[in-house]
């Protein structure tokens, strides 16, 4: 399994432990996302606004982010992986045993969030400390194709559970299954050996006024991105009845679809330039919104439905677009260090936003209706191709 990983990471580091923890959370993570939306409207009972509300206590970590790093500097990336490890096997673990109560089941969600969210970042430093020089981009596509590996397998196994036992709603057995995962994945990463410093950009806020533009849009794609994160899999579920076998279907299609595309994607940004990407990108967004939230005006409800979820596979597909404004902030960089610490500060100003979304968001639906809310998306990707317009490009 490793063999074709001799020439890009480091024969004495860690890698090989760090790549099998990743593979079995990924798994459990892919079995974990495949339900979760399905639980929260089936077993719970969350309306889109407490959904929104659910939404709003899981990105609440993002946000702090900055802050928990800082509080925990003096840890090593290795040690800031196993206690993000932890963190999730606790969150997932109390998901299993609680009652289906809107406020237990938000405090599981939170607490596997913060764990979530403090790996994220390391999971990028650790690859980047055992790749070889000059391997690092190899690396870190490696590792998240590793991660994808086991997401889409998790998919599959909820995929062809609920085809046979979706009458039985089997969801505690199933975050079960995914705490025993993510507690295998937190034992291999106990084996991790090393002590990786951590990248001191993501530890601080870093602002400059020539990237006033960069956090501005930032602040438009976080927007437009948590309407459908949220929101796209629940009116599915909410409003044309989708089960946890189609909504896992949806996701394991959005990922293959993403695992081939982004290469291609990558090479459009190079080719055409990152400003006209950034301007299409979010103009097809329009179109996407819009039969998202009006397709069960224009045709009969299994055909809208059919509409909706083409609509959700090709939402994920444009998001791959977001790589247009790295790309941005790479260009207009003194140095690699500055760019690190802007686009660090870029996501806190994108969980800033989705915070916002995601409890604004819910009170729009239920009070004004779907069609709105998706307009409201729309207008922010209108928002983002317009103020992309006014980027001046002068690539080095």
């Amino acid at each position: 399994m490793f063999k074709r990983f001799e020439n890009v990471f480091k024969e004495n580091s860690s890698y090989k432990v760090f790549f099998i923890s990743l593979l079995i959370t990924g798994l459990g993570y892919g079995i974990y996302k495949g339900i979760i939306d399905n639980y929260l409207a089936e077993i719970v009972g969350m309306s889109e606004f407490d959904r929104g509300l659910a939404e709003f206590f899981r990105e609440l970590p993002g946000l702090m982010l900055v802050f928990i790093l800082a509080i925990f500097y003096t840890f090593s990336a290795e040690k800031l992986y196993k206690l993000g490890a932890v963190i999730m096997v606790a969150g997932i673990g109390l998901q299993s045993i609680i009652p289906p109560s809107k406020v237990l089941v938000i405090l599981a969600v939170c607490i596997y969030s913060l764990g979530e969210h403090i790996q994220l970042g390391m999971k990028n430093t650790l690859t980047l400390e055992y790749s070889k020089e000059e391997k690092a981009g190899e690396a870190l596509g490696h590792q998240s194709a590793i991660y994808q590996i086991g997401t889409l397998a998790g998919y599959i196994v909820i995929i062809v559970s609920f085809y046979f036992l979706n009458q039985y709603k089997p969801f505690q057995p199933f975050f079960m299954l995914a705490g025993i995962l993510m507690l295998i994945g937190a034992i291999y990463a106990f084996r991790i050996q090393g002590n990786s410093e951590t990248d001191k950009s993501k530890s601080r806020f870093y602002f400059r006024k020539k990237f006033t533009k960069y956090y501005m849009l930032e602040i438009f794609y976080g927007a437009r991105k948590q309407v459908f994160f949220t929101f796209g899999p629940y009116v599915l579920i909410l409003f044309y009845g989708a089960d946890a076998t189609v909504i896992s279907s949806l996701f394991a299609v959005s990922a293959i679809s993403c695992y081939f595309l982004a290469p291609l994607v990558g090479k459009i940004i190079d080719r055409v330039g990152y400003k006209i990407v950034m301007i299409s990108d979010t103009l097809i967004l329009v179109v996407v919104c819009f039969f998202y939230g009006f397709a069960h005006h224009i045709f009969p409800m299994h055909i809208a439905f059919i509409v909706c979820c083409i609509n959700y596979v090709l939402d994920s597909i444009i998001s791959l677009a977001s790589m247009a404004s790295n790309v941005y902030v790479q260009d207009i960089s003194d140095d690699k260090e500055e760019m690190r610490a802007t686009i660090s500060t870029g996501i806190s100003v994108n969980h800033l936003i989705t915070v916002l979304v995601a409890l604004f968001g819910g009170w729009i639906w239920q009070t004004l209706g779907l069609e709105t809310l998706f307009m409201c998306s729309a207008v922010l990707g209108l928002c983002n191709s317009a103020y992309a317009a006014t980027i001046k490009t002068n690539k080095k």
